[in-house]
């Protein structure tokens, strides 16, 4: 069984994925780390988030499953990750290591932008999880308070904005829900009830 979430930034899409992969016990792979971790490599050689060259070797060079997380979730990164993420070669490069994780024999919980449009279209079940931009912003205002880290609520909120068209507008596998999605909007949920809402969707497909 193979799931695909996707969403646009601070929607819930990862919180969900974790915990349905739990529920199911299958393996989760967070795909935006790993154009959170090509842009930090640049980021830390000094270079351009958008020289092509070295963002490919970058990504080339991932291990799937060895990353910092604490590290990459900063709201520098999400932003530096979205240049990244628009270069055509660096998500041709990605591509089938995600693939390969999904094929895993018991299956995979994938989370990102393109996962039931471009990774995996034959995936089981698909959400596409929403929320409106003001309530995405008040939750990854929280999500940085909660590290220490400093919070402008308008900064954040224009930030995501900025990020929801350049992903929905990036000629290479744009943000979108795959036609045989199911749209979930978690902006009146909290945790518990998304989650409840995504496990229905995926036990009725």
């Amino acid at each position: 069984m193979i799931i695909a979430i996707d969403g646009p930034a601070a929607s819930g899409k990862g919180t969900l994925a974790r915990r349905l992969a739990r529920h199911f016990g299958l393996p989760h792979l967070d795909t935006g780390l790993l154009y959170r971790a090509t842009a930090r490599a640049l980021i830390e050689a000094d270079l351009p988030c958008g020289d092509v060259k070295a963002a490919v070797a970058a990504a080339r060079s991932l291990a799937l499953m060895d990353f910092d997380e604490q590290v990459l979730r900063g709201r520098e990164m999400g932003e530096a990750a979205s240049v990244v993420a628009a270069i055509p070669d660096v998500r041709a490069t990605l591509i089938e290591a995600q693939r390969a994780f999904a094929r895993r024999p018991e299956g995979a919980v994938l989370d990102g932008r393109d996962i039931g449009t471009v990774i995996c279209p034959d995936a089981t079940a698909k959400i596409f999880v929403t929320a409106s931009p003001r309530v995405r912003a008040q939750r990854r205002a929280l999500e940085l308070a909660g590290r220490g880290e400093p919070v402008d609520f308008d900064g954040i909120l224009a930030d995501i904005l900025r990020r929801d068209q350049r992903d929905s507008s990036r000629d290479v596998a744009p943000l979108r829900a795959a036609a045989d999605a199911v749209t979930l909007d978690t902006s009146a949920l909290d945790v518990e009830a998304a989650f409840r809402a995504a496990l229905a969707i995926v036990e009725r497909r």
